[in-house]
């Protein structure tokens, strides 16, 4: 009976309800729990999915996790967001990315977005295959290394929503939202690679997968620009808010299209495109009002997107059946991306000298910013089932749990810290001026 019920929702039915449970856990949350939106989301799903288990195993009748299963299975949440929210949410954030001020910081940025996703592949993979070897599991090393391609992305939601709430120098935040937009575009890409030799059991090789990352990385970027591009010429050439907002989503949703259909990086070409319109569209191609509209649409769609991912994120614990193996994984996961993380950032601030996100505490803001999200569980849940899946999709939201709940939840108080380190310091300084001119004689 819930089988067939859950097998006749629609698209529309299952939209609906996942709409107005996140209206309804949202008003919860702002007038009784208080916490930050999109924690307090995941916290009540992940809560909600709990009960169920606990409600199924104590009540045998009950089948109401199973139903909630049976739904997100249908829903396909790997497809639903690598090939429908995250379009919108990547164009989203881009439109608020300062070009100039991201220019400043192109290097680390860039380094970040390439080297420093590799690195973290690199490390986490061998950290957790060390861990693997010492729970005796006889697991092909390759996969190792898909956990971390899946979990080096940092997420731009989490990442950008923070950054709109503090009062960070607006270099750093132009560095912190472009490296979260285009690592998920390259992490995508290395996570399809390996994800591919790993399947096939072939040896990967590493000309190979460059080959293909330059095709599908490049040919998001090139795609992202001429979809810009197109809309930026289409929006400056009238001057009507409502044809205006559907010529930006024809960009995201025709450009997504088309990369799939070309099997290039649509995340890339979003960030890509959302960047040239959301600068130069904005700029020089619309009025006031058109700016207004437009800016205030993407931002409701973000919010909107925003709010169902993180209910999606905790209501998906229902996928995982813990075991000590899983659990070990999953708290293992956690100090190790951290310390992945520690040194991509230490390698793209530290040891480049043309780097200017040194000051001010940078370093520790992106490590510690470096939040992972629905894109990593996207990932995960879309690896073939089996034993392997289980593991991966454990460490995964063990690390998407804790970056959620401590990460998101500390980060404004990092900054705050920072800042008053900071002012302190320049205090400082000013009094121990002030006192050596004052002991100084004529003659020093």
């Amino acid at each position: 009976m819930h089988e067939t019920a859950t097998a006749s929702l629609s698209a529309f039915d299952m939209a609906a309800i996942l709409v107005v449970a996140s209206a309804l856990l949202g008003w919860f949350n702002h007038h009784f729990l208080k916490l930050p939106h999109v924690i307090g989301l995941t916290v009540m799903g992940a809560l909600g999915a709990i009960g169920l288990m606990i409600a199924n195993a104590v009540v045998p009748g009950i089948t109401l996790d199973d139903t909630v299963a049976r739904l997100l299975q249908q829903l396909n949440f790997t497809d639903t967001l690598l090939q429908g929210m995250l379009s919108f949410l990547l164009f989203a954030g881009a439109l608020h990315v300062d070009l100039e001020r991201l220019r400043s910081a192109w290097l680390p940025v860039l380094l970040l977005s390439t080297v420093g996703v590799i690195v973290s592949t690199v490390l986490v993979g061998l950290a957790t295959w060390g861990v693997g070897l010492l729970l005796g599991l006889s697991i092909a090393p390759i996969w190792y290394f898909v956990f971390g391609a899946l979990i080096a992305p940092t997420d731009p939601v989490s990442v950008l929503g923070v950054l709109r709430e503090e009062n960070v120098p607006l270099s750093l935040q132009s560095a912190v939202a472009g490296e979260s937009l285009f690592n998920d575009g390259v992490g995508i890409v290395v996570f399809t690679i390996l994800l591919g030799a790993a399947i096939t059991g072939g040896e990967f090789s590493l000309s190979e997968g460059a080959r293909l990352f330059a095709i599908e990385a490049g040919g998001g970027v090139l795609v992202g620009l001429v979809a810009g591009y197109i809309g930026y010429r289409a929006l400056a050439g009238m001057d009507e808010y409502a044809i205006e907002v559907l010529i930006t989503l024809a960009v995201v949703m025709g450009g997504y299209a088309l990369c799939s259909a070309l099997h290039i990086s649509g995340p890339l070409a979003m960030a890509v495109a959302g960047l040239l319109i959301g600068n130069h569209g904005v700029t020089f191609a619309m009025s006031d009002v058109t700016r207004d509209y437009v800016i205030k649409f993407w931002e409701l769609v973000d919010e909107l997107l925003n709010s169902v991912l993180f209910l999606l994120i905790g209501l998906e614990l229902i996928a995982i059946v813990p075991g000590v193996t899983e659990v070990t994984m999953a708290l293992a996961a956690i100090p190790l991306t951290l310390a992945a993380r520690a040194a991509a950032v230490g390698l793209s601030t530290k040891l480049i000298p043309a780097a200017r996100l040194q000051q001010q505490g940078a370093a520790r803001v992106l490590w510690w910013g470096g939040l992972r999200g629905g894109i990593s569980i996207a990932l995960a849940l879309s690896l073939p089932p089996g034993p392997v899946r289980d593991l991966v999709l454990a460490a995964t939201f063990g690390a998407v749990l804790f970056s959620v709940l401590i990460q998101r939840a500390t980060l404004g108080r990092l900054i705050e810290h920072l800042k008053r380190q900071r002012a302190e310091a320049v205090e400082g300084a000013v009094e121990g001026s002030a006192e050596e001119a004052g002991t100084r004689s004529p003659l020093d």
